[in-house]
Parts: structure tokens; sequence; C-alpha cells
């Protein structure tokens, strides 16, 4: 038998590496602007386009599905090929791949300050998008299990055990939570409502990371550590629990984003339960990484690539075991809503998810381009610039998470609130938000930094595109011999390996889901709670559009610290008429499930226009365009037809004369503005926002009041 000559496709890899630096630099300073504007609202110079609710979403696709995406797709590419043995499936797919993943980042970098969005976490983008997401990420499986099936090589390492429960994993994530109902070309409604479709979200969001920036960039650590290292990865048994036990342990943990909501208790427990256990698995692989460097720590001291990976699998061990932490209730219910959660998740951002890209570009770019690294030291000081830049974010949020937290649950020896106003604790934080500032400012100077040098490396090498290989063919299967193991025979059938990854991540899928999602009585109804009127149902749109939920929670938790400044905890039954959901994850702002009838509608057209002049030291940016825009009516027929579609009980036909409700409603509002000396034009987007915002919390105290 004849070895085959064959040639690695580099050039695909290039492309990957130079949109990952890219979009990296964008959506860091993209970050760096959102940051600065938690201190200095006028950042955005009164531009509705650039508020923080509208590019917050910006930011987060941007650096999770830009700069990491295209990392993921860089290191998969290479490393696919040479564990395989094989060139990829398809030139022609992998350029449709690349060229289209760049498309869907710049439509979100378009559509999401335009405020087209879903509000769904880490899912903002709309219909159109997610179709053509679902279709790309269909053309990367077909290469991926092409140059599988043409492989050279029988055996399938770890690494691609790791890109094969990716891919099929977030197939599954992105496709359950993109049911949504158009109502035009980018606007929707969600299928589920409510308490629903805040689980099926968060049974997203938090699998994203766990698919999206975890599996992945494992499966990338144990291709790259042990080549870097020059050390055979540490174990091999190690490796198969922590892959089989991180994939069925990861997709139960999402409900801890929802602890004392109004999700059913046995749902919580569950993710509670699981998310304790995560602990386990993803110390493991940490374990594992960081022991393949054994007999090679005398690298770490001269090699920087090395200590960006020491560095970046720290921060793993470090952000998976804050994470269980946070979901134990009593921790949960300080933490959750702060700054905590913030500094939490860029411990894993931007010590794993960074520096491991950056490990990997320092290794491969030089590779590919056939020449050494420009500046070692420019490289040096990247990681020491990174390092002090991730510490100086995460302390000070740490230190205003604690603060905050423990701020709004302080009471006197009365037994009254010490702090009853929410900015009291906003001001508070300010100076740890600077300082926040300060640290990402570093963090994006460092990768400046590896920009020029990277830029330089490559012109003074030579990119090797096509990158010439041998490898003898791939061997019939072997009936006899010695004996192996279960999992040796799976490793070598990658359809089958594809299956088992599936089902294992199904049954979580479908034990947490399907009650919620399909037992009505998880979910019991309030008689008091109506549909929306069609202007509060505009205005709620607009509060989607302008991101409004990215700094406002609408869920009042059962603490009796919550209760005394935002009034009645919430009940499920609320929510049934909500597509989608707006509990939100950060209060930046105080809490607005209540807060219908609490302040007149002159309060809120002021505060709106400018929120200084009700609440002196406010970081909310001005809204005054809404002042002077027209809201759409022309849209209000869809939008009522399609929330009947989704089984919100609006009477057949009311579509046709919803805008005369509208405008009745609108009229009252504006009369009860002009009696406070406001004179607001007809059809102007503030009155619809105020309709909405007066009717929060409303159905409830009504219902309170009956019951008397």
């Amino acid at each position: 038998m004849q070895p085959e000559n064959f040639y690695y496709d580099n050039k695909i890899v290039r492309n990957f590496g130079i949109a990952t630096v890219i979009w990296g630099i964008i959506g860091m300073t993209v970050g760096l602007i959102v940051a600065i504007q938690l201190y200095s609202p006028g950042m955005n110079m009164g531009n509705q386009y650039t508020t923080f609710g509208r590019i917050r979403p910006l930011h987060t696709n941007a650096v999770i599905f830009a700069f990491v995406g295209n990392a993921i797709f860089m290191g998969v590419y290479y490393s696919l090929q040479r564990l395989l043995k094989a060139r990829m499936f398809s030139d022609a797919l992998s350029q449709i791949h690349f060229w289209g993943w760049q498309l869907i980042i710049v439509s979100a970098v378009i559509t999401l300050p335009l405020g087209l969005t879903t509000s769904h976490e880490y899912a903002e983008l709309e219909w159109p998008i997610d179709i053509a997401i679902t279709l790309i990420w269909v053309v990367f499986g077909i290469n991926m299990f092409g140059t599988i099936f043409k492989r050279r090589e029988r055996h399938l390492y770890v690494a691609i055990w790791f890109y094969i429960a990716t891919f099929v994993t977030i197939a599954v994530l992105h496709i359950v939570n993109s049911f949504e109902l158009p109502v035009s070309a980018f606007k929707s409604y969600m299928v589920y409502a409510g308490v629903q479709d805040a689980l099926v979200q968060w049974w997203y969001g938090h699998n994203a990371v766990a698919f999206f920036l975890t599996t992945p960039y494992l499966g990338m650590m144990y291709y790259f550590l042990p080549k870097m290292a020059n050390r055979p990865i540490y174990s091999y048994k190690l490796s198969i629990l922590h892959f089989w036990a991180l994939i069925f342990i990861y997709i139960w943990a999402g409900p801890h984003h929802l602890l004392y909501t109004t999700l059913p208790g046995w749902a919580q427990s569950l993710g509670v339960a699981f998310s304790i256990m995560l602990l386990a698995p993803s110390w493991g692989g940490m374990i594992n990484g960081l022991l393949t460097l054994r007999g090679a720590w005398d690298k770490v001291r001269d090699d920087v690539i090395l200590k960006f990976m020491v560095v970046g699998l720290t921060a793993y061990g470090m952000a998976t075991f804050e994470g269980p932490m946070l979901s134990l209730k009593q921790v949960n219910a300080i933490g959750h809503f702060t700054d905590w959660i913030i500094a939490h998740v860029h411990v894993g951002a931007l010590g794993w998810n960074g520096f491991l890209t950056f490990a990997i570009l320092y290794w491969l770019i030089p590779r590919i381009y056939k020449t050494q690294l420009y500046s070692k030291k420019m490289a040096s000081f990247h990681f020491w610039i990174g390092t002090l830049g991730i510490l100086f974010y995460a302390i000070p949020m740490y230190w205003a998470g604690f603060t905050q937290g423990l701020m709004l649950k302080e009471f006197t020896p009365e037994g009254i609130l010490k702090y009853p106003a929410f900015l009291e604790t906003t001001m508070r934080i300010l100076p740890m938000h600077v300082m926040r500032s300060v640290g990402g400012g570093l963090y994006l100077l460092g990768v400046i930094v590896m920009a020029y040098n990277l830029c330089r490396t490559a012109l003074q090498g030579k990119l090797v595109a096509n990158e010439p290989a041998q490898a003898m063919p791939l061997p019939a299967l072997s009936t006899t011999g010695h004996e192996e193991t279960w999992h040796r025979v799976l490793e070598r059938r990658p359809i089958q390996m594809m299956i088992a990854a599936l089902l294992v991540i199904l049954v979580g899928t479908f034990i947490e889901l399907m009650p919620t999602l399909t037992i009505s009585s998880n979910i019991p109804t309030i008689a008091a709670v109506k549909p929306y009127t069609p202007l509060e149902l505009q205005g709620r749109d607009l509060y989607i559009r302008e991101g409004c939920s990215n700094c406002h929670s609408q869920t009042v938790r059962p603490f009796r610290s919550e209760t005394e400044r935002y009034g009645e905890y919430s009940k499920a039954g609320e929510f049934v008429y909500d597509h989608p959901f707006l509990w939100g994850s950060k209060r930046t702002g105080p809490d607005l499930a209540r807060e219908g009838g609490k302040y007149g509608n002159a309060w809120h057209y002021n505060h709106l226009m400018d929120p200084r002049l009700m609440s002196p030291g406010s970081i909310m940016p001005n809204y005054d365009w809404l002042l002077t825009q027209n809201l759409d009516t022309a849209t209000t027929a869809a939008k009522i037809k399609a929330m009947r579609t989704l089984g919100v009980p609006y009477p057949e036909g009311y579509e046709k004369i919803a805008n005369n409700d509208l405008s009745k409603q609108e009229k009252e509002i504006a009369d009860n503005l002009y009696n406070d000396h406001i004179k607001v034009k007809n059809n102007k987007e503030i009155v619809a926002l105020i309709a909405y915002l007066q009717r929060l919390g409303t159905d409830i105290k009504a219902s309170k009041t009956a019951a008397k």
C-alpha cells in the first residue's frame, strides 16, 4: 500500500484567523464604549443607535459569535485536517461557510443598533438571520462530517468528539430557541410565553455558554496544548469521563438562572443539583490540561504561548468553580441581578476564551506562514497587559456586585430598608465601573498589539495556502486481534458518536422542558390578567427595541427586601400573554414589574426626555427621540393577528378596529399630559411607551382589590 499525497487547506484557516482578530477588536471596542456609558450616559451623544440598550447586545454578539465563533472555526479547520489526515471535504463549502458567517455578523452589526431584536439574550437576532445561521451551520456540519468520512486516520481523537458534540447540540439549541412567529420582515414574536419562554431561553442561554464557549474550546485545548508543550495529553481515560459527563450534565443547568422566579420549583432544583455536579467534569478537563504540562513547566517560564494557555485554563477552572457556587440559592439570592455575574462571565470570556484564542493565534499563524513570530517581546507585553486588564476588570466588578447585592438587602434596626432608592446603589458603585473600563482598555490594547505583531509576522513570511502532506490510505476495519473497549469502537464510528451525543443531551432537554411546555397546570392563570391593549402592545415593542430589558428586570422575587421595594412578588400567571418574556438578567436600574401607577404620566414623560430631571445622578441615557418619532400604527393589525395566533384571546376581527382603541387610549394619555402643561403631538412613540409602563403590574393590583 502506497502513501497518498494531498494538501491541507491553510487559506481557510488564515481567513478565519484574520476575521477573529478584526471582529475581536471591534467587539471589544464596543464593549469598552458600553462600559463607559455606565458612568457617562452622554457617551452616545444623543444618538439613538448607540445607547447602552441597543449596543450591549451588539457587544455580546460580536464577542461570542464573531470573535469566538471565528476562532472556533479557525481552530477546527486547522486541527481537523491534521487529526484526520485529509483536506477539508469541500473548498467551496469552506468558502460559503466563511463568507456566510461574516455576512451574518454584518447583519447583526446593522440590525441590532436599529433596534431589530427579539430581546432573547445571546439570541437577539431576528428570524431571517436565524434562518441564515441555521443554513450556514448545516454547511459547516456537512463540511466537517464530509472530512471525517474521507479521513485517512481510523481513530477519532478526543478533540473531534467535542467538535461533534458542539455541532449537534448547537443545532438543537438554536432551532428550539428560535421558534418565533414572523410579523414582518424583521419583527417576530416568540412562540412560547412568559415562564415557558424564560425556561427555553435560559436552557439555550446557559448551554450557548456550554456548547459554544466551552466544548469547542476544550476540543482545541486537547489538540493545541499537547502540540505547544510537545507532550501527550495527560489521561485518555480522564478525557472520556470528562467528555461524556460534561455534555450530559451541562444541558440540565440552565434553570439556575431563574432561581426564585415563577419557574416551577422542581425545575429550579434540577438546575441547582446538576450545576453542582458540573464542577466535577469541568475541573476534570482543567486538570487534564494542566497535568499535560507535567515535566514541561520550565517551558512555561520562557514560552509566552504556554503562559496564555496556563492562565486560560486557570480562568476556566475559576469560572467553572464559581458557576456552581452561584447556583446555590443562598448565594444566588445576593449575586443575581448584580455586577457579580458580570465579573463571573468575563473571567471566563477574557481569561478562558480570550487567552486560549491568543495562544492559538500566536502558535498557528507563524506555522501557516512558515516563519517565526515577529516579536516575542510584544507577545509577552500582550500577556502581561491582558492579565492586568482582567484583574482591573474583574476585581472592581466583584466588589461592585457584593456592594450592590448587600446594600439592596440591608434593613435598619427598625425594620425598614436602609437604602430604599435603587439609585443609591448605582451611585455607590460608579468608581468600580470606571476601574472596569480601565481594565477593558488595557485588555483591548493588548489585542491591538497582538494584531500588529501577527500582521508583521505574516508580512515577513508567505502563506502556504496548500500545505503538502502525505499519509497512508484508511485501513480496513480489523475483525481480528486484541479485544477493544466499547469506547475505542465508538471512536471509529462518527455517526454513532453523533447519535450518542445527541441522545445524551436530549435526555435532560426533554425532562426539563416538556412538563413546563405541555402541562398547563404548571402555569396557573389569573382572571384579572388581560391582554395588552393595542397601544400597550406597541409600547412593549418599543421597550424591546430600545433594549430596556438589558438594564431593568420585570420579576419580583419573594424576598422581603424586594417586596418592600417593588411590591407584590411575581406570579406565573402574570406572564401568559408575554411573547417574549422580559424578566431581564441584570439590574442596572430598578425592577419595573410593578411600575404601573407608581408615577404619573408627566413623570414618565420627563424621565424619558431627560432622566436626570426626575432622578438626579441617573446613568440612564436620554430618550428624547421618542418625543418626535411617529408611532408605526400600520403594524398594529398584523401584531394583533399574530398574538391571537399564539393564543392571546383577542376577539376575531379585532385587528380591524384595534387602531381605533389605540387612538382613544393615546388621547387619554395626551389629555392627561396636557393637564400637566405638557403638549404632545399626535401619534408619538413616547405615549405608547408610557402606556406600557403604566400597565406593568396593574393586573395584579386589580386582582388584589377585587379579592378584598
